[in-house]
């Protein structure tokens, strides 16, 4: 009886060690697996494509931080349908919270693409290089996912079009609101084109893609198909991608960026502060719908009250508003070389602003009637000379009309 017990004891000990072993092989077997799948989509995220960038660019290695997945999907709440932001053409953006309390935004994209992963990892370099406070901060990026993430400092007060655009606002947003708003947004795109190591043309501004803390700063934000250019360049050619309505004429036909195609796209949110107006109208007939179009036949006709925001009418601001109105008709001149650059446009909003006047300015005049009064142009200086528009404007067939993707 003693051998059968023994013998039974050694059966149930191995049997008890095979099972240890068997789940520990399955362990091992799982773990291997989620390494294999962790590497895979490490490859397939662009993970090689942004290590060739960070081996190139040495002061990439500090500034870009990897998340991993099982933190994000906790700060997320599994990507909770409740904590999603907002959607783009891009992806999907969910609000989440880091274990150490900061809050952050987390932008999963869509799908995967060749395409899409160039635009994720250009992100990451270009955002990895930024330190402005009009620009909003990437803390890192996730590549152990299926699709890449991005993760950003989280912004509280939705977006510029959020705010001119929403009719019912508790708080509506006020003229010096969005003077103040438009001189911080110029401010950035002029350290974006002059003061990084390599000037950052944006190729996508519009007001949609700026957003607005919680004291109503401006922030600079996605920056999917931006490019950095070689100082000793003037342009760059590339496909045409932008939103419709912001797109610069001159590129949609050279398929040639210059600096001055990302004025024209930040003259269009010149507009919409002015007019509170969305750049694209489905309300006007075919030919009207681009509101850069209204606007410069307002301008030619000496007809601005027609285009201009109620709401921004208030007492003692002709001035400021004539100045703006004049700065967005150079920012939409048809020829590029004619408009000013980011950083004349950001001195002259911060003249503007403090109501100085421009020591290099050249006078320019020009007579605009608005249902507050007759405002003398004579009396506004800019620091570049506007050209007369000679050009036709643009028409249904004209690239202000055309519809990227």
């Amino acid at each position: 009886m003693l051998q059968c017990l023994c013998a039974g004891l050694g059966t149930n000990i191995g049997l008890l060690l095979l099972l240890v072993v068997t789940y520990w092989l399955y362990k091992v077997v799982k773990k291997r697996k989620k390494h294999k799948r962790i590497q895979k989509f490490f490859k397939r995220n662009g993970g090689l494509l942004l290590q060739q960038q960070i081996s190139t660019n040495e002061g990439l290695v500090d500034k870009t931080s990897l998340f991993t997945a099982k933190e994000l999907l906790k700060a997320t709440d599994q990507f909770n349908e409740s904590r999603i932001l907002g959607r783009g053409g891009q992806g999907t953006v969910y609000k989440g919270m880091l274990s150490d309390g900061r809050t952050i935004a987390v932008k999963k994209s869509k799908v995967v693409s060749v395409d899409q992963l160039e635009q994720f990892i250009n992100e990451v370099v270009i955002l990895s290089q930024i330190n402005h406070r009009n620009v909003v901060k990437l803390l890192g990026c996730c590549l152990e996912t299926e699709v890449p993430l991005l993760v950003y400092e989280f912004i509280a007060n939705r977006t510029l079009f959020d705010h001119i655009h929403d009719m019912n606002a508790e708080f509506p947003i006020t003229w010096y609101m969005r003077l103040r708003i438009a001189a911080e947004i110029a401010g950035a795109l002029a350290y974006l084109h002059y003061e990084t190591s390599v000037p950052i043309y944006h190729r996508d501004i519009k007001s949609s893609n700026i957003l607005l803390d919680e004291n109503s700063k401006p922030k600079v934000s996605d920056f999917g198909i931006s490019r950095s250019i070689a100082i000793d360049q003037t342009h760059l050619t590339t496909l045409v991608k932008g939103t419709f309505g912001y797109l610069d004429p001159e590129y949609f036909q050279s398929s040639q960026f210059t600096e001055k195609s990302d004025v024209y796209s930040f003259g269009v949110v010149l507009v919409e502060l002015l007019s509170g107006q969305k750049a694209i109208s489905s309300s006007v007939t075919e030919d009207e719908r681009s509101l850069a179009t209204r606007f410069l036949v307002s301008m030619k006709r000496n007809c601005l009250h027609k285009i201009l925001d109620p709401r921004i009418l208030e007492q003692d601001n002709e001035k400021d508003i004539v100045g703006i109105a004049n700065l967005a008709y150079g920012c939409l001149d048809l020829n590029g070389k004619e408009r000013p650059t980011m950083k004349e446009v950001a001195m002259e909003l911060e003249n503007i602003r403090q109501s100085k006047t421009p020591a290099s300015a050249q006078r320019v005049s020009r007579v605009i009637n608005t249902e507050v009064g007759s405002l003398v142009m004579s009396d506004i200086n800019s620091t570049w000379t506007i050209s007369d528009h000679n050009s036709s404007l643009p028409s249904d067939t004209n690239p202000l009309l055309y519809q990227t993707v």
